[in-house]
């Protein structure tokens, strides 16, 4: 990425003088939380909106990342699923989810005094289905995305972060746990605690890669397919453990790892 790409984004960063970062630690969130931070100082804060299918290592590592960049971290409690359009999971939940995220986050700019909220969309999510760019567009000017007004793409943001040195680089992306479930599927604690829980137990095990799709109780682990003949090779441990965790089924998905899977029907 090119010194003159960055210094365009931070002279549009500059200009909004006091910005509320929108921030889950991954790398967008993180590349544009450093952005801010170097360009605003402290008139940029980060905030993560926890919600309970936000990953409790996720939250953990968006703490680090955020003590990494030396920006202040507020951290917003949210349980969407005390929120029925969300909680029934349609394909307009992320729709819902993100109103209701940028509210949080407009609270948070007023009480701060600060004139926007930034958020982390790139040019790359312009080609794939993001039910929320639609909350994005409705908030008008309270949001900005200059990675998509700049047409920055997923790689150039990775290359801005390996420049900073910022840990989350070539960190895989990490989407809340509600995507795990095909849409119609009601989201319940139970339901999205067993997932979290199965996708922690095969990622300590190894594996980088990887999604627990939950279909009615049916376990479809996506992996790597490179990864296919160790899963196996472990496949009466990961039996065991599944079923204890209330699993009625284990599969392979032998399409193998693709991030939004569950949108292909769509």
């Amino acid at each position: 990425m090119s010194d003159a790409r960055i210094d365009q984004l931070q002279k549009a960063i500059m200009e909004k003088d006091s910005a509320v970062v929108a921030f889950s630690g991954g790398v967008d969130s993180a590349t544009l939380a450093y952005l801010a931070h170097n360009t605003l100082g402290g008139r940029a804060v980060a905030v993560t909106v926890k919600l309970f299918s936000y990953p409790k290592r996720e939250l953990d590592n968006a703490k680090k990342i955020a003590a990494e960049i030396g920006i202040q971290h507020r951290i917003v409690d949210f349980d969407e699923l005390k929120v029925p359009s969300i909680a029934a999971n349609t394909s307009r939940r992320c729709y819902y989810c993100k109103k209701e995220i940028l509210g949080l986050l407009a609270i948070v700019k007023e009480e701060l005094g600060f004139n926007v909220i930034l958020e982390g969309s790139n040019a790359s999510d312009t080609v794939v289905y993001r039910p929320g760019r639609e909350a994005l567009s409705e908030a008008g000017k309270l949001v900005y995305s200059p990675f998509v007004e700049h047409g920055v793409t997923k790689e150039e943001i990775r290359q801005i972060a390996r420049q900073a040195g910022l840990t989350v680089a070539d960190k895989p992306p990490s989407p809340c746990l509600a995507s795990r479930f095909p849409y119609g599927n009601v989201l319940t604690r139970e339901s999205i605690g067993r997932v979290e829980t199965a996708e922690y137990f095969l990622s300590d095990m190894g594996f980088t890669e990887l999604r627990v799709r939950d279909h009615n109780g049916m376990a479809r682990i996506e992996l790597c397919p490179s990864d296919f003949r160790e899963l196996l090779i472990n496949r009466e441990k990961i039996l065991s453990y599944f079923k204890m965790i209330g699993f009625d089924y284990v599969t392979l998905d032998i399409e193998g790892f693709r991030s939004g899977s569950m949108d292909e029907i769509l």
